[in-house]
């Protein structure tokens, strides 16, 4: 029989993972949902916060400052390759964007193995977190609780920009009509080369937390890349609150389904994916301005 231990333990064990989950996609939905740029490379951009981390961490052994420098690292990374490269695509469709942004995941990835090689790279959790949190009967590892916190902190700080400062409004107008804002003064290009930092900056700051929860490796990216997909699909291509519920719904089913089911974590990202293309083709959240 099932214990109620367990099942609280595996609640909170998919809140984690969902919670990640949503720091991988969130970067995502925001470069698709402002720009319509559907971004393969996302995964690599991830896969390098994680090795800067844990490259910076050794350096310095300040775990604060490898946060910040995968966040910049990768921010940069993302303004070379939308600057230089996938402006020149905005007009293109979909499949010319994927075809280009592969490209840049085999180079990445290629650079990653010849400056950090390819043993896999393991970080342990930073020392200021050796604390657990209670949540009932079960209880959450201090690391794990933070990066519940900063899923909610990244979802907060986008719905308060988008929704309350002058730039947030001028990436609303944007995203809804790019011709019509250029008429009316708004530097376009300037404006999505700094959504695109903020998007690749996210990844940087997902792979960045996850490095000390997972083994490091060339390949993170690729899980990465198709788990952010998965919930971009699920909650809607560009919904910010779309992605974090798509998110939440998938680790948390995931972590109590694997109780009876062998490698439920690995299946139901993709059922419900199925799901809700055949039910709710948009995503449970698709459509709503602004979410």
């Amino acid at each position: 029989m099932v214990s109620l231990e367990l099942v609280a333990s595996q609640l909170t064990t998919g809140l984690v993972i969902g919670a990640r989950l949503f720091l991988v996609a969130v970067g995502l939905s925001l470069i698709f949902g402002v720009m319509d740029v559907l971004n393969f490379a996302h995964g690599a951009l991830f896969m390098v916060g994680s090795y800067t981390a844990i490259a910076v961490t050794d350096a310095t052994g300040s775990f604060l400052l490898a946060i910040g420098a995968g966040i910049l690292l990768v921010g940069v990374v993302g303004v070379i390759i939308e600057a230089g490269f996938i402006r020149r695509v905005y007009d293109r469709g979909h499949l010319d964007q994927l075809l280009m942004t592969f490209a840049f995941v085999l180079i990445i990835t290629d650079a990653v193995r010849l400056i950090f090689g390819s043993d896999q790279k393991t970080m342990a959790s930073p020392d200021l977190f050796n604390f657990s949190v209670p949540l009932g009967v079960a209880s959450i590892p201090g690391y794990r609780a933070f990066i519940i916190l900063m899923s909610l902190v990244v979802l907060g700080g986008i719905f308060a920009v988008l929704k309350t400062t002058g730039i947030g409004r001028l990436v609303r107008a944007t995203s809804s009509d790019r011709d019509m804002a250029a008429l009316l003064g708004v530097n376009v290009p300037r404006l999505y080369t700094g959504v695109f930092f903020v998007g690749a900056a996210l990844a940087g700051f997902g792979g960045a937390l996850s490095a000390p929860l997972t083994s490091v490796t060339t390949s993170i990216g690729d899980r990465a890349v198709i788990n952010a997909f998965v919930i971009a699909v699920i909650g809607g291509l560009g919904s910010f609150g779309g992605a974090f519920v798509g998110a939440m719904l998938v680790g948390v089913l995931g972590a109590v389904g694997s109780i009876w089911i062998d490698g439920a974590q690995d299946v139901v990202p993709f059922l419900a994916m199925i799901l809700v293309l055949v039910l709710k083709p948009e995503g449970l959240f698709g459509g709503l301005e602004g979410s």
